[in-house]
């Protein structure tokens, strides 16, 4: 029952919000009690914290698992996106925002952590293009690894980038082709167009 309260619940703060969500609502939406949901969680911070750790762990087995086929760097990188869309497919009402806002330690941990590991696996991203040849070999490897990592999370400010006019899909590709045309060498690029014409996204 706690497994099916954290999915039911997950799928609803992506859909509707951190805050919109009462713990009401998501035990009418089960056709339980609330009593059922406070067996398991205290209070909704503990849920709300359950959750998001609960979506990073599921995230982040799936990027490790795309890393250890140890892929052409730039298909790898594609591959990660496709996995986090896929996720994140129904998140619908800027949780983040929510997130931040109404739970602002649970946000920074949450942000702290994903950092880590993205840096981790750009990190390695990068060192294996450029031993490849797809990527550039004078690049500051640190930095470039810290920006990609701000602008993920600044194409997910919906006060930035109004939902109406970006839409999220083609707003996480264009971000992604931004970042690739920035590193790569002419064989990466080459491989980056064939990608691209043949919608491997």
């Amino acid at each position: 029952m706690r497994q099916k309260i954290l999915t039911k619940a997950i799928d609803m703060f992506l859909n509707l919000g951190f805050k919109s969500v009462t713990m009401d609502d998501l035990a009418n939406e089960m056709g339980i009690s609330k009593k059922t949901i406070y067996t398991h969680f205290t209070n909704k911070t503990e849920l709300v914290k359950e959750c998001t750790s609960q979506l990073f762990i599921n995230i982040t087995t799936g990027i490790n698992s795309i890393c250890s086929m140890e892929k052409n760097p730039i298909e790898e990188l594609y591959e990660i996106k496709r996995l986090v869309t896929l996720y994140l497919k129904d998140e619908k009402s800027s949780p983040q925002y929510q997130l931040q806002k109404y739970y602002p330690a649970i946000y920074a941990s949450l942000k702290s952590k994903q950092f880590e590991t993205m840096k981790e696996c750009v990190v390695e991203n990068i060192k294996r293009g450029i031993n490849l040849g797809f990527y550039r070999e004078n690049l500051n490897i640190d930095f470039i690894a810290r920006i990609y990592f701000s602008g993920v999370t600044s194409i997910k400010d919906s006060t930035l980038f109004p939902p109406e006019n970006f839409p999220k899909e083609q707003l996480i590709d264009e971000y992604l082709e931004y970042h690739l045309r920035g590193i790569v060498t002419p064989k990466g690029r080459n491989k980056l167009n064939n990608l691209i014409n043949s919608n491997y996204e």
